[in-house]
């Protein structure tokens, strides 16, 4: 194995491009995000590429946009994460499984049952992308008139964290012995009755499925706000991050990794994984040509619906040929909507053009020959801009076959990214320590 640092690479996959265009593309499948044939072969080549992870992005209602946008969307529909992954742990055999559940609106029980059964399914591949769910429509599926206020959110997420990760600690690793002989098939002393009590949750336990493969799935988040900055630091082992260039991801890269510090975990237990959205071309000139093409397949109506999900605000009664005006605060995603503002600032754009900016794609983009892509992400590598990055792929199938086919070719020549996988768990994909079981450690050490 090369000594150099190591670049991890998750594909984001729900839906599978982040490009509004991305189904209209000449050649590619309109139909992607809804058909299980076509998304086993896009992960199966994600695993021939030796990607750690293959991430699902969730949303508990149908997106908040006008309907003139909406019927232009290929995210309208999309299969249930657990679903999918379960089905897709059954043909692949090494790539990680990583799906979004929310601490809003699920029960801590539910949550810690399905990705305990995912781990055991998939031999140890599961991660739980922790989210507080910002979309208001949401509410509305779930029995409330109204939206949890924004901070709130990220208290109530700690306590589900906390409520489930005990869960999954219920039984120990060795509680099973399931011996014919003497037909003990588990060992009640190794049961541990959780019996939480907060402000949140009452939940007794103990969780019915026993601890999973890898300890815990890989816990992930998402998210720049101060509350969900410090959760991460607090909880995660990887984290989506959102970077519109270098400066920025190191400036978030040296935050986060402090807070670690502080808290006293060790740096390299939080991979720092940006959102990234990568063009590969022959020549720079060829990528940016197909860059332009798919922007130009974006449709007006979605553009200005992204702007306002982004701003949380309805942007349609703006001028569309002048500045930004400015926006109140929201209930809505804080650190997507001063993303927006400061990308409007910075470029000095109208109104129309920021909008036809978000209803394509507005975040970091590598945009380039593999040999120009694969300069980009070292030097995000070896400057602390990140650890690896959370790729996104242009349309498909040709954008994601074009990433592993020659990207990853480069990445490997250059000794940062692996040739083949070394363990068979998302944990050690990820260089992250099995966790151990707080209960029965702490038991043991009372017995000695």
């Amino acid at each position: 194995m090369s000594t150099r640092k190591q670049l991890h690479l998750g594909a984001f996959m729900r839906p599978v491009s982040l490009h509004t265009g991305a189904w209209r593309y000449p050649g590619a499948w309109p139909d992607a995000n809804f058909n299980l044939g076509h998304i086993v072969r896009l992960a199966q080549k994600l695993e021939e590429g030796k990607f750690d992870a293959f991430f699902m992005a969730d949303h508990l209602a149908v997106l908040n946009m006008p309907v003139e946008a909406l019927k232009r969307s290929q995210t309208v529909t999309s299969f249930e994460p657990f679903t999918l992954l379960s089905a897709l742990a059954m043909v692949t055999s090494r790539i990680g499984l990583v799906a979004t559940a929310s601490t809003t609106f699920e029960e801590p029980y539910h949550i810690a049952r399905r990705f305990a059964s995912l781990d055991h399914i998939s031999g140890g591949r599961a991660g739980w992308n922790v989210v507080t769910t910002s979309n208001p429509d949401a509410a509305l599926n779930f029995g409330r008139d109204d939206h949890m206020e924004h901070d709130e959110r990220y208290v109530r997420a700690r306590e589900f964290y906390d409520t489930v990760t005990g869960l999954w600690d219920s039984f120990a690793d060795d509680a099973f012995p399931r011996d014919p002989a003497s037909g003990l098939f588990f060992d009640p002393s190794r049961l541990h009755v959780l019996n939480h009590k907060g402000p949140y949750f009452s939940v007794r336990g103990p969780l019915n499925i026993a601890r999973p493969v890898q300890g815990w799935p890989v816990i992930v988040q998402a998210g720049a706000s101060e509350p969900g900055r410090q959760l991460a630091a607090e909880t995660a082992e990887a984290i989506f991050a959102a970077a519109p260039d270098l400066a920025a991801g190191r400036a978030f890269y040296a935050d986060v990794k402090g807070r670690l510090d502080r808290l006293g975990r060790p740096r390299d237990h939080l991979k720092i994984l940006p959102g990234a959205f990568v063009v590969v071309g022959d020549s720079v000139e060829e990528a940016r040509a197909k860059r332009a093409k798919l922007d130009g397949l974006v449709h007006y109506d979605s553009a200005i619906a992204s702007l306002s999900i982004a701003l949380g605000h309805d942007a349609s009664g703006f001028d569309p040929d002048g500045p930004l005006p400015e926006v109140p605060e929201t209930n809505a995603s804080r650190s997507a909507r001063e993303r927006v503002i400061e990308l409007a600032r910075r470029e000095n754009l109208t109104v129309r053009q920021l909008a036809q900016r978000l209803g394509g794609y507005s975040g970091l983009a590598f945009v380039g020959t593999p040999r120009s892509i694969a300069d980009e992400m070292e030097e995000w590598l070896e400057t602390e801009g990140s650890d690896g990055f959370n790729v996104t792929f242009p349309f498909l199938p040709a954008g994601l076959d074009d990433f592993v086919d020659k990207v990853v070719p480069e990445l490997q020549r250059r000794g940062i990214y692996r040739r083949d996988y070394e363990g068979t768990t998302l944990r050690e994909h990820l260089g992250l320590p099995r966790p151990e079981n707080r209960f029965f450690l702490a038991r043991e050490a009372v017995a000695g």
